[in-house]
């Protein structure tokens, strides 16, 4: 496995880590982060699709996919600028950036991994 496979399969890791998490215990991960509990299915959704996206980032990374791999750094890069886009206009608590400030990271990782 390259090394920006390597870098793609362990934020994999991290996605199913998290994305079980809030699916099987939301609040227990919401309140760990400082967020509000809560009774909306619209977190569990979000687990669903994480679980989804590190499948799909496995794969990738499996089967050395480069181009995928490429351009999910750049996707992943683009978080900050969501979740700090959310924290600006009052939508988000600040510790959403914790979140981005992990895809920024890894982002540059597989980045420069391929290079």
């Amino acid at each position: 496995m390259s090394k920006a496979a390597r870098s793609l399969y362990i934020f994999a890791i991290y996605l199913i880590v998290i994305g079980l998490g809030f699916l099987v215990f939301p609040n227990i991960v919401l309140r760990l982060f400082g967020f509000p509990e809560t009774t909306e299915p619209w977190i569990r959704v979000m687990a669903m699709l994480l679980l989804f996206l590190a499948y799909y980032y496995i794969h990738a990374s499996r089967n050395e996919l480069t181009e995928f791999i490429r351009i999910t750094a750049y996707a992943r890069g683009s978080v900050i600028l969501f979740f700090g886009g959310f924290v600006l206009l009052g939508f988000a608590q600040p510790m959403l950036l914790l979140f981005a400030a992990v895809d920024l990271l890894a982002a540059i990782w597989t980045w420069l991994s391929l290079r």
